[in-house]
C-alpha cells in the first residue's frame, strides 16, 4: 500500500466518507460488545461470528467508499480474528486492547478528515504497519507485540489507571489573599453543587483541580495556583445559569444550544469578577474556551491574547469532557482517547502546554 494513503488520504466522495463515518459509529460499539462477551466466552462460535461479521463489514464499507486507510486498518484485525476462530491465537486482553485502540484510531482520522484537521499526531502509520506485522505474529510473541505497538501509537503503555478525584496536597492559599481560604471553601461549594447536577459529573472537580496544578507545575508554574484553583472552581458555574435542557440533554446538541452555551464564561467570569482579589481566575474562566487559531468563543481571541491559566484549563477541561463522553467504553479506553484527542486537535489548545500536560499523565501512568 502507498504510505500517501495513510500519511494523507484523498477524500475520494465526501458524501460516502461521511455515510462510512456514520456507520462505523454504530458499528464501532458492536465491535467492543462482542470482544467483551468473547472475553468472558471465548469459544463461543456465534459471538466470533458475530465480531468476524462486524470487522468485515467495516472493511467492505471502506473498500466502497474507496477509503484505502479504513482498509489498511480492518484488513489485518479480519486477519488476526480468522485466527483466533482457527484456533492458531487466543484473544488475549492485550490483542482485544489493541484491536479496540485501532478502531478508536479509525474513528478519530475519520472525524478528523471530514473536520480538514490534520492527522499527524494520530501515529497512522506505525499503527498500520504494527497491525500487518501483528497479523503474522506468533502466539508466543503476539502479547508483547501487542503491548510494544500500544506504547508506540499511544506514547503510554497498556493499563492506564483512574485519574485521582482527590484534592491536590500542595494546594495553598497566599498568606497576603485576604479571606482567600473562606473564599475558595464557598467556591468549592459551588463547585460541588454544580457536580450534582448529574451522577457522571461525581468527581470531576478535583480530576480538573488535579490536573490542571499538576500541568501548571510541570510548565514551571507561571500560573497563581490559588487563582487557578478558584478557576477551577468556577469555570462552569455559569452552566447553571442556563436552562439545563441545554447542557444536560443526551442527544446532540441544535446550533441554539451551542449559541446558548457560549454564554456561560461570560456568566461565571461577571460572578467572580466581581468579588475582590480574583481578577486573574476571572480572566482564566472568561477565556478558557478561546482557542489558539481564533476559533474559539467569547471573543475569538488569538494565542498571545490568551492568559497561561486559560490554557490549561482549557486542555484539562477538555480531557474530562472526552472521558466523559467515552466512559461507557470503559475508563481505560476513555482515558486512552481522550489524551488522542487532546494531541490530534494542535489547533485547538496552545502547543506549548500540550508537553507538559502529557508529562503529567506519563507520570501518573509510572506511578
Amino acid at each position: 500500500m502507498d504510505i500517501r494513503s495513510i500519511i494523507a488520504p484523498v477524500i475520494h466522495d465526501r458524501e460516502a466518507l461521511l455515510e462510512f463515518a456514520e456507520a462505523l459509529t454504530e458499528r464501532a460499539p458492536e465491535i467492543e460488545r462482542d470482544i467483551a462477551l468473547l472475553r468472558k466466552n471465548p469459544a463461543d462460535r456465534d459471538i466470533i461470528a458475530d465480531l468476524f461479521r462486524a470487522v468485515h463489514n467495516v472493511k467492505g464499507d471502506a473498500s466502497l467508499c474507496k477509503y484505502e486507510l479504513g482498509v489498511a486498518v480492518t484488513h489485518p484485525i479480519e486477519t488476526m480474528l480468522a485466527r483466533f476462530r482457527e484456533g492458531e491465537i487466543q484473544l488475549s486482553e492485550l490483542l482485544a486492547e489493541m484491536i479496540l485502540l485501532a478502531v478508536d484510531r479509525l474513528e478519530l482520522a475519520t472525524d478528523a478528515l471530514l473536520a480538514c484537521r490534520p492527522l499527524d499526531n494520530l501515529q497512522l502509520p506505525i499503527l498500520v504497519q504494527g497491525l500487518d506485522a501483528l497479523a503474522q505474529e506468533s502466539m508466543e510473541q503476539i502479547g508483547i507485540a501487542c503491548a510494544k505497538l500500544i506504547e508506540a501509537v499511544t506514547g503510554f503503555p497498556p493499563g492506564m489507571p483512574n485519574i485521582s478525584s482527590r484534592a491536590p496536597r500542595y494546594s495553598s492559599t497566599s498568606p497576603s489573599q485576604k479571606n482567600a481560604s473562606t473564599d475558595l471553601q464557598f467556591f468549592r461549594s459551588l463547585a460541588l453543587q454544580f457536580e450534582s447536577r448529574s451522577p457522571l459529573f461525581k468527581g470531576r472537580t478535583m480530576r480538573i483541580l488535579r490536573l490542571a496544578q499538576e500541568t501548571n507545575k510541570a510548565g514551571k508554574t507561571p500560573v497563581d495556583p490559588v487563582q487557578l484553583e478558584a478557576a477551577i472552581y468556577f469555570h462552569d458555574i455559569g452552566m447553571m445559569l442556563l436552562p439545563e435542557s441545554t447542557w444536560l440533554k443526551a442527544g446532540k446538541m441544535t446550533a441554539e444550544d451551542k449559541l446558548t452555551l457560549r454564554n456561560h464564561p461570560g456568566f461565571a467570569a461577571g460572578l467572580l469578577q466581581r468579588i475582590p482579589g480574583w481578577e486573574t481566575a476571572a480572566l482564566i474562566v472568561a477565556q478558557h474556551h478561546e482557542m489558539p487559531d481564533g476559533g474559539g468563543y467569547p471573543n475569538g481571541l488569538l494565542d498571545v491574547d490568551i492568559c497561561a491559566g486559560a490554557k490549561i484549563l482549557a486542555i484539562v477541561d477538555a480531557f474530562e469532557a472526552v472521558m466523559l463522553k467515552h466512559i461507557h467504553r470503559g475508563k481505560n479506553r476513555s482515558v486512552l482517547r481522550a489524551i488522542a484527542e487532546i494531541n490530534a486537535c494542535d489547533n485547538q489548545f496552545s502547543p506549548e502546554w500540550i508537553s507538559p500536560f502529557n508529562a503529567v499523565i506519563r507520570k501518573t501512568v509510572e506511578n
